[in-house]
């Protein structure tokens, strides 16, 4: 019998002892008086008073009784699991029957119960504190679930750069990212996370704290499934919006950048004295869609980045570890990047936003680009008036980008735990520079309404194909009190990587030779304090550096 039941029965029990209490009452009140002296037994026949606080006490007992029974059965209703109505609405969520849960073994040993209607407007029509446990017992249905975050206070101020002082600034920015991953039985993990930033641009989580103290946006950073198969626990095939499954650096991936796609990881452990594990990546991140233009081809094709990477470790001593790897990025289509960046820079609110939408970078990109714009002119008697109506019809790089893409990483073990050393070595060229110069397409003619006017920032070279990242990094941060420093040499010619996804943080994304130092430390279990300081400059300038300073606060949750 369920709770509601049980006190309903108790309820029911005490009207009838009253009553019955009250009748015995009436009856000995009644025949008293025609009882004689001579048939009165030996015992005192009790009064009525007495007879009422008699039944009332049994009346206590049999409540009290059936108190600590409601008291059992709500305990015992307690440690059970949840009804098979509720389970049955969660378990197609992971597609793992009942059965092959460990967390609720006890679900197939219930028989499924019938709803009352008491229970089921329970359900239907409770309190918000009943959705709330109802939306946890959905979740623990999906199996281990676990949150996380981190708030990031930077203060960042510039100066150096161009003698104009163009570049000088001092601004204070936030940084708010938010993760759910939930482990969808021995197969399957999912994962969500909620960052903050500005929603065209790739390649940061940072909000600027100004717009006149309006909200900020937040956004999804990233949503994916992923598939260990028990039967081959070797293979790992991701999708949706993910974390970098390859290994690489800033030079040609910036960290806050998650692509979208799918990628499958084949990786062996070995037990071998020096090779210890191999891996093989591979990944198609689609990053637009653009419609043909021909009036015989309108066709919507995907613009995409194929690619891979072979992974081996190695155990070249007792405290020593090397990691290589080596990969291949084949962008399909990056003329719709140079089109998305144009219609961002050009800073027209005439620049129609349809189609491809415009694309922030956090620092200039260097890549060899011309860009055709179209000015729209009034004629009258044969003299152009322009009208100051100007857009970007067009944009391609010289370039195409095929990265070959070359890193190796050493760790060394010093024997001291909080002092850990490592150095991380990056070498990329790009095998396709300036391999679009022959599908660059001239300006339109002009005509009575509209002017054409075709640029180029800079002339292509295929020399400057190559970049280069060095790091070594001393310390950790785990514990409180940790340490950890970090110096970067960084130098990338202007073809040698496609400059709006790589660092966003360097003076511009290509032709930038740059210094990177950092210092962080562990102020408590959650909390980090850190410090960067950025000095960068183009290739081949006497421009002064500019000097980027970053002062970090991370809260991590």
């Amino acid at each position: 019998m369920n709770v509601t039941g049980q006190r309903f029965f108790t309820a029911l029990t005490l009207a009838a002892l009253t009553a019955g209490a009250w009748a015995q009452t009436q009856t000995a009140s009644n025949a008293a008086p025609a009882t004689s002296s001579a048939e009165a037994p030996i015992t005192p026949v009790p009064t009525p008073d007495q007879q009422l606080r008699s039944e009332l006490e049994q009346l206590k007992q049999l409540v009290h009784e059936q108190q600590q029974r409601i008291d059992a059965l709500e305990t015992g209703r307690k440690a059970e699991p949840e009804p098979a109505m509720v389970v049955a609405s969660v378990a197609p969520m992971d597609g793992t029957p009942a059965s092959g849960r460990a967390s609720s073994p006890k679900l197939q040993a219930d028989a499924p119960q019938p709803q009352n209607a008491s229970q089921a407007q329970t359900v239907q029509a409770g309190s918000s504190d009943e959705h709330i446990r109802n939306l946890e017992r959905q979740i623990k249905g999906l199996g281990p679930i676990s949150f996380s975050g981190d708030v990031r206070l930077r203060a960042e101020p510039f100066f150096g750069g161009p003698a104009d002082q163009s570049m000088d600034r001092a601004r204070a920015r936030v940084r708010v990212r938010f993760n759910a991953l939930a482990t969808l039985g021995s197969q399957f993990r999912t994962g969500i996370t909620l960052a903050s930033g500005d929603i065209n641009d790739p390649t940061t989580t940072n909000q600027t704290l100004t717009g006149f103290y309006t909200r900020k946006p937040i956004a999804l950073d990233q949503a994916f499934v992923e598939f260990t198969p028990d039967q081959f626990k070797h293979l790992t095939v991701v999708g949706g919006k993910f974390r970098y499954p390859w290994f690489n650096t800033e030079l040609t991936w910036d960290k806050d950048l998650n692509p979208d796609g799918a990628a499958e990881t084949l990786g062996f452990k070995l037990n071998t004295p020096i090779l210890k594990r191999i891996a093989l990546v591979g990944f198609q991140l689609p990053f637009a869609e653009v419609a043909g233009t021909s009036s015989t081809n309108k066709r919507i094709a995907q613009q995409i980045t194929y690619g891979g990477q072979l992974q081996t470790a190695w155990q070249l001593g007792p405290r020593v570890t090397l990691s290589a790897f080596s990969g291949f990025y084949d962008y399909r289509g990056t003329d719709s990047i140079a089109l998305a960046l144009a219609r961002a820079s050009s800073k027209n609110p005439q620049t129609p936003l349809t189609g491809l939408l415009p694309l922030g970078s956090g620092n200039p990109v260097q890549d060899s680009t011309y860009t055709t714009t179209a000015s729209t002119i009034i004629t009258v008697d044969g003299t152009a008036y322009p009208t100051g109506v100007t857009s970007v019809t067009s944009a391609q790089f010289a370039s195409k980008f095929a990265l070959f893409d070359n890193l190796a990483k050493i760790d060394i073990n010093t024997g001291n735990a909080r002092f850990p050393v490592s150095f991380i070595g990056d070498y990329v060229q790009n095998t396709r520079a300036c391999a679009n110069l022959a599908n660059i397409v001239v300006a339109p003619a002009n005509t009575a309404t509209q002017t054409f006017k075709q640029t180029l920032n800079v002339p292509c070279s295929s020399n400057q194909r190559r970049g280069y990242w060095a790091e070594g990094r001393v310390g950790r941060l785990l514990e409180k009190n940790d340490f950890q420093f970090g110096y970067t040499r960084i130098y990338i010619e202007r073809e040698a990587v496609l400059g709006n996804f790589n660092y966003s943080d360097i003076r511009q994304g290509t032709n930038v030779s740059q210094h990177r130092v950092d210092m962080f430390y562990q102020f408590d279990k959650n909390v980090q304090l850190g410090f960067t300081a950025l000095i960068g400059r183009p290739l081949a300038s006497t421009e002064p550096w500019l000097t980027r300073l970053q002062f970090d606060t991370i809260y991590i949750f």
